[in-house]
């Protein structure tokens, strides 16, 4: 039961990445976040729903033009920690970055997010 709700939450929160205008984003992560969300990215630490979707906004945002992050792996629960592997790709073949998460769950929700992501790469390399 707990690996289908963190696969819920995760496939939620890579939806916002994915979501058809910038609007629908908030929305999005506010059903797969805790408000308190402590989120590890490239950039360090942030905290809360609004910083998550800043780093949302800009990864959707490539000068590429808006890419796809889809979740190409089964998500792995081994106890308290979900993780699962993705690729973010931008159009027309553009940078490819792909990477593992791995997520803690409260109530359902991530609450904390560790992002540990690759070089990017063309997606023919």
């Amino acid at each position: 039961m707990q690996e289908e709700a963190a696969q819920s939450a995760i496939d939620m929160f890579i939806s916002a990445f994915n979501a058809p205008d910038d609007s629908r984003v908030t929305t999005l992560l506010s059903q797969a976040l805790t408000s308190d969300v402590v989120f590890w990215g490239p950039l360090g630490r942030r905290e809360g729903i609004e910083e998550v979707e800043r780093f949302v906004l800009d990864l959707r945002r490539h000068p590429a033009g808006a890419g796809t992050m889809v979740r190409c792996s089964a998500v792995d629960m081994p106890d308290e920690w979900a993780r699962y592997q993705w690729v973010f790709t931008t159009p027309d073949g553009g940078p490819r970055l792909a990477g593992t998460d791995v997520v803690h769950l409260r109530r359902s929700l991530i609450d904390q997010v560790i992002v540990f992501a690759g070089e990017i790469k063309p997606s023919g390399a």
